[in-house]
């Protein structure tokens, strides 16, 4: 069984609107998805080590450290958008002033697979009918945001 270990970032406006990224996954034959910034753990890296970078990468906000994560999940990924059949995730949380993101930092792979980048809040996510990864993000948000001043 493959396997992927990602950190998840839950960045949060001064309103509890988070930053999500509508992308594709493995392939542009399924429809894209709306998911938090974050991405895999590279070798050498730990989860904490792994979010600063893919932040920075991301969005272009640039942080010196992450909080202890809010939640670890091991879990059966959804095959649809991953090439990967097990995941490690780690998930932080973060509160930051409302931004534009950059994409300076951008792999190829990246530029051909975000669509679009929104600041949504929780309930808005929810009740949107747009599709969005995990199928429990809006519930990873509220219990991120719990975590925030």
């Amino acid at each position: 069984m493959t396997e992927r270990s990602t950190a998840r970032l839950i960045v949060a406006d001064e309103q509890d609107a988070v930053l999500l990224f509508l992308t594709f996954g493995k392939s542009h034959d399924v429809p894209p998805r709306w998911i938090t910034p974050g991405g895999g753990v590279d070798p050498g890296e730990d989860f904490r080590t792994a979010g600063i970078r893919e932040l920075r990468e991301e969005t272009g906000l640039r942080i010196d450290s992450l909080p202890e994560p809010f939640r670890t999940v091991d879990f059966a990924v959804n095959t649809v958008w991953h090439p990967y059949e097990l995941g490690h995730w780690a998930w932080f949380a973060l509160r930051t002033g409302r931004f534009e993101p950059s994409d300076a930092g951008w792999l190829p792979d990246e530029r051909e697979d975000i669509v679009g980048a929104r600041w949504w809040g929780a309930d808005a996510l929810e009740a949107s009918g747009e599709p969005f990864e995990p199928e429990d993000l809006p519930a990873l948000i509220r219990a991120g945001l719990a975590t925030l001043p």
